[in-house]
């Protein structure tokens, strides 16, 4: 789909998308064809439910000689409410709209609203950039598909006044789309598709981007001593890789990176401690923190974000076979501290030690965040509403919530304490995999990590419950989300200069 930005001009045919406020308070646009067309939208809105509130729309064909053929009314609800994700869920609501009319193109006036605070040029930026997110389709597999199931908007035109403030915040936007739309595509894939050598593979076109990345094989995580990770990957035909993604965007030397950490296990059987079957193959999204970090790399290099970041995920694939982990078993992670491993299904945390530790001997970041499906007692914490944050520094994670509101991805901050971490004191090792008991299942996760930690700003994300959705939402189709690629991108660019 074509996005396009221009100065204002009531198109002469076609459908024109127009804005209204809550009560039905037209834009100026909109009144003016109102007027045109002889009261003609007014009595429309009269004989309806249509409102104003937000995504709320409304279609009125027009008579000949007002300009377009029809119009539709879009609604933004209370002025004082309207802000950037206000306006990019309008912008997914009108694509979603022109599609189910079987439109190629249509033209949408932004123009002024009363007690509306953000400006227009960043009102039609924004609804460009829901209709894009909305315009995702992973249908690679499907050889048969009705044709009137398929989208049919080719092109969507934005009238706004200073038409160059909006381009310049969509050309932003535009590649931070590219990020998340990477991220989906990496967590809808099978796990037969995407696996630890074609993830990397994958993450190799960022040097398209000026991404520096350097792959780890076997031998090499052996040679540095990652026996948690390597622990994990034992049991599978496909070998681990480590994935190292650079972006230097600063200027000067010597500026430590931010660095973020994804947990890449690509399906996740459970190991020795097998997963139920019912709903497995939900698995090969067990590597969407992986995801999320990859796109958001993509994201950051693809906007040229003035900061340096690093970008680091341990992939794996966790089956059971002969040669897999069994509970009970100890390994010695990089960073010498040994694990007794209760659970095998209890494996992402495995990876990240090692993943982690890497990260802080090799690149010396200014602070680390950590992306992971690790716990389905998120889940049942805190639904698909928000991602478990726990953080041992309150700044990091103030700015993580800061970030995460103002890009939708919310995320609620949860305990960590000595006490918590008592509950993975081992007898037999430094410490086990899993507390042995149901209680604080994502608190002794984190803890788990944070043993991995050294002197480092550091927040470790639960995203378990947030990066796949069963239904639509007005800037996603179910399926990934992509969640995790704005949150961080906007909290590399809050860290900027």
């Amino acid at each position: 789909m074509k996005v396009a930005f221009a100065e204002p001009a009531l198109p002469k045919s076609g459908t024109l998308v127009a804005l209204c406020l809550e009560d039905r308070q037209l834009s100026p646009t909109a009144r003016s064809v109102d007027e045109a067309s002889g009261g003609l939208v007014g009595r429309a809105m009269a004989s309806s439910r249509f409102q104003g509130k937000a995504n709320e729309i409304l279609a009125v064909a027009l008579p000949a000689g007002v300009g377009p053929d029809g119009v539709l009314l879009v609604g933004l609800g209370k002025a004082a409410k309207v802000d950037e994700l206000v306006a990019q869920a309008a912008g997914g609501t009108v694509l979603g709209a022109l599609n189910r009319a079987g439109l190629a193109e249509a033209a949408v006036a932004v123009d002024g609203l009363a007690e509306v605070t953000l400006a227009a040029g960043a009102l039609a930026a924004e609804m460009a950039f829901g209709a894009r997110l909305a315009s995702y389709r992973f249908d690679r597999y499907k050889t048969k598909e009705k044709k009137d199931a398929k989208p049919t908007l080719k092109k969507l035109s934005f009238g706004v006044a200073g038409a160059a403030a909006a381009k310049k915040i969509w050309a932003r936007l535009d590649k931070v789309a590219d990020g998340v739309f990477l991220t989906r595509d990496l967590v809808n894939e099978p796990a037969n598709v995407i696996y630890p050598e074609t993830l990397a593979d994958r993450c190799k076109a960022l040097t398209d981007l000026g991404v520096e990345v350097e792959i780890l094989d076997e031998r090499q995580m052996t040679k540095l001593g990652m026996g948690a990770l390597l622990g994990v990957s034992q049991g599978s035909a496909r070998p681990p890789r480590m994935i190292v993604m650079t972006w230097n965007g600063a200027s000067g030397d010597g500026k430590d990176p931010i660095a973020l950490v994804g947990k890449g296990v690509t399906f996740d059987t459970g190991g020795i401690s097998l997963k139920p079957g019912a709903g497995m193959w939900d698995m090969k999204w067990d590597m969407a923190g992986a995801g999320a970090v990859v796109g958001a790399m993509a994201a950051i290099a693809g906007r040229k974000a003035k900061a340096n970041v690093v970008g680091v995920v341990g992939a794996v694939e966790n089956m059971p076979s002969g040669s897999a982990q069994r509970p009970g078993d100890i390994v010695r992670s990089m960073s010498g501290q040994t694990i007794e491993v209760l659970n095998t299904d209890a494996e992402g945390r495995l990876v990240l030690a090692d993943a982690i530790w890497y990260t802080q001997q090799t690149f010396k970041p200014k602070l680390i965040v950590d992306l992971a499906t690790l716990t389905g007692a998120i889940m049942i914490a805190l639904g698909s509403e928000n991602a478990g944050l726990f953080a041992n520094d309150d700044a990091l994670a103030e700015t993580l919530t800061a970030a995460g509101k103002k890009v939708g991805e919310k995320v609620w901050r949860m305990p960590l304490s000595d006490a918590y971490d008592r509950m993975i004191d081992a007898d037999q090792a430094d410490m086990k995999n899993i507390a042995g008991e149901r209680f604080a299942g994502a608190t002794v996760g984190a803890q788990f990590i944070g043993r991995f930690v050294k002197d480092v700003p550091w927040a470790h994300l639960d995203v378990a419950g947030v990066v796949w959705s069963g239904k639509d939402a007005p800037t996603a189709p179910k399926g990934a989300t992509g969640y995790g690629v704005r949150l961080l991108d906007r909290l590399v660019a809050d860290m900027e200069g």
